[in-house]
């Protein structure tokens, strides 16, 4: 990387960013009023170039964002009450890191109602059926935290202790590293915790006035929530696990009236990522069936009324939602689009109103978010920055191709303007269960930007990838980096004849799942002149040992790492390091736990035992991603140095 080069991605930054400095510049968790008249939503807000971006709550109104949190600290998750009369939201503004329940009174919103505090961080918040009293999940310090929010710990104190004080780890999480649940009753104002000792709680709802549902396991690490099952707390305390799973369980919702239970069924290899099938769960007579969706693999629940239960989620490329008749099962699908609807969450994500309409950020390659109730646009992100963007990312086209089995891949396709062949670089996504959607700038600042450089960027959704039911999910469990690669390295091929990419400048980029691929891909073939694998997996021995979702790792290689000849092996980069001829660039987190460190520590030195031009880069600081200005722009000027020097455009 050059300083030029530097400069260079800071041009384009700042021209992205300065319009909207002190502006919402990329919003999520839309909530809506019970009669439509009111929406919220959270918004990431850069002052400058410096830091992580702050979070603040807006309402949209007449056609713009106002906001409702007040300036200092940070603050999320708004929540009408199911009445209407009040918003809850979360709020760090009394110290850094530590979010705590705030109240707004309808009609009054200025400064909010600080309430009870609770032992930890508040990470959610949900009202009762009877807007009496507010479901609060809390971590405690040390709690591990998702690769979505940058894996780590939630470990706050961490900055008030001295530099030399040690890290320790006794093989047991400390007492206060464990999430559990609490009820603020808005009258009294009081606070109490609801769930046992010993009961780690990832999510949960209400099922009833008095009574929640959570998801549920005996231990609080992240490998943990694999495992977690469907449990009914009541208020007392009292416990009854509702179901267990062979895979993993999320999005827990009970019915106002208490009597059914929803939650989703899925193959997840992420905490946060979940999208799958509906379980619906009769507490009265203790069956529970699986509602039909019409081939949508859910990725948000609300009921709306006793028998009717609203729902968000992904089929294929499109973003779909619809209400579920509990008594008869007949599903009214309300919407079905090619955009994007949840703005900055991993998946479709939005709100109902009491009379069943749509509360929900869309947006596309070439479209700002907008925050829309139906079809009505209530306010958008949009400014001069988004209008450079928009002048300089080229288009985006859904593209498919045959993989060598003749299955068909779908994948997202971003282009400069003009005839091709253009560079190409393949860009593998997370997970491996996730999907690419047709986002706003793609959700990855690396991709508009290469666009921008004359690269186009192939994103494909491979076998295990999200939107095409759990069969087609599951055929990546086991085999990773098998008959998924095939199909990434099939749509190289199909770009290639079409006469898109130039086979002698093909490159390939990928964080997380989507880093061991780059990796994979560096040392299986050598088509590619450049790869960036970023938070990569590439020994899963050691992985096995180092991360904190090592048994993630061997349930889905199927592997076991005291046995030499087995997939923990086999599917391990830095074994296969002398058939690389791929220069690569790799970059890691100092404080990643899912992927740590030293994983880009081993494939860089392999690959320099072999003689293979390698470079890594660890930024102490980050975790699972990098999240810091001025961290992000060096990030994306090495990404681009990299391609642009073993495959200029």
């Amino acid at each position: 990387m050059t300083d030029a080069q530097y400069q260079a991605v800071e041009k384009h930054l700042r021209a992205l960013h300065e319009p909207a400095f002190g502006r919402p510049s990329a919003i999520r968790e839309a909530d809506v009023s019970p009669d439509g008249r009111r929406a919220v939503v959270t918004a990431d807000v850069l002052d400058e170039l410096v830091g992580v971006p702050r979070s603040a709550v807006y309402t949209a109104e007449n056609g713009r964002l106002r906001a409702v949190s007040a300036r200092g600290g940070s603050a999320c998750w708004p929540r009408f009450s199911p009445d209407g009369r009040m918003l809850a939201f979360l709020s760090d503004r009394a110290r850094a890191g530590v979010f705590q329940l705030q109240l707004l009174a309808e009609g009054h919103f200025g400064e909010a109602l600080a309430t009870t505090k609770v032992p930890g961080t508040v990470e959610w918040a949900h009202w009762s059926p009877d807007s009496r009293r507010i479901l609060l999940g809390v971590a405690g310090v040390g709690a591990d935290m998702a690769s979505g929010q940058g894996s780590g710990q939630n470990d706050y104190a961490k900055a008030e202790r001295p530099a030399w004080y040690p890290e320790t780890d006794t093989g047991t999480p400390p007492e206060q590293a464990w999430r559990s649940l609490w009820v603020y009753t808005v009258d009294s104002q009081e606070v109490g915790r609801v769930s046992p000792e010993g009961l780690n709680c990832w999510e949960a709802g209400w099922s009833g006035p008095d009574a929640v549902v959570a998801i549920t396991s005996t231990g609080p690490t992240e490998d943990d929530w694999y495992d977690g099952v469907l449990s009914r707390i009541e208020l007392s305390g009292a416990t009854k696990t509702l179901l267990t799973s062979d895979v993993q369980l999320g999005l827990p919702v009970g019915s106002p009236d208490g009597r059914y239970v929803a939650v989703a069924q899925a193959l997840c290899s992420d905490r946060w990522l979940v999208a799958g099938d509906v379980l619906l769960h009769d507490t009265t007579t203790g069956s529970t069936k699986q509602l039909d969706t019409a081939g949508t693999d859910i990725t948000r629940l609300a009921w709306i009324t006793d028998n009717r239960l609203g729902y968000f989620g992904l089929r294929h490329m499109d973003s779909v939602a619809g209400i579920i008749d509990v008594p008869t099962g007949t599903v009214t699908e309300l919407l079905a689009t090619s955009s994007h609807c949840g703005g900055n969450s991993f998946y479709p994500d939005g709100a109902f109103t009491a009379d069943g309409r749509i509360l929900a950020i869309r947006d596309n390659y070439a479209l700002p978010q907008q925050v829309m109730l139906g079809d009505e646009v209530l306010a958008s992100i949009a400014h001069p920055g988004t209008d450079f963007l928009r002048s300089v990312a080229g288009t985006a086209e859904v593209v498919t191709w045959t993989a060598p089995d003749s299955l068909e891949i779908e994948g997202i396709l971003c282009r400069p303007e003009g005839d091709g062949p253009f560079p190409l670089v393949v860009h593998v996504h997370g997970g491996p269960i996730w999907a690419f959607r047709n986002q706003w700038a793609m959700r990855f600042s690396w991709v508009p930007f290469l666009v921008s450089q004359g690269y186009a960027v192939l994103n494909p959704n491979p076998r295990g990838s999200s939107g095409r039911g759990q069969g087609f999910a599951e055929q990546v469990f086991g085999d990773m980096g098998g008959a998924d690669a095939a199909d990434i390295l099939a749509g190289v091929d199909a770009m290639v004849a079409q006469g898109i990419a130039d086979p002698a400048r093909l490159g390939v980029i990928g964080g997380s799942y989507g880093g061991f691929m780059a990796a994979w891909l560096a040392t299986q073939d050598t088509r590619f002149a450049a790869a960036v694998p970023l938070s990569p997996v590439t020994d899963w021995y050691s992985q096995t040992y180092t991360s904190n979702i090592a048994g993630w790792g061997i349930r889905f290689l199927d592997g076991d790492p005291e046995r030499p000849d087995n997939q923990v092996h086999h599917r391990s980069p830095i074994l296969h390091a002398s058939k690389a001829r791929t220069p690569c660039l790799t970059m890691v987190g100092g404080r990643d736990r899912c992927t740590p460190p030293g994983q880009g520590r081993e494939f860089h030195q392999a690959l320099v035992a072999q003689g293979v031009p390698s470079e890594l880069v660890v930024y102490p600081e980050e975790g699972h991603g990098v999240r810091t200005y001025p961290t992000v722009i060096d990030y994306l000027s090495r990404i681009g140095g990299w391609f642009e020097r073993f495959m200029p455009a």
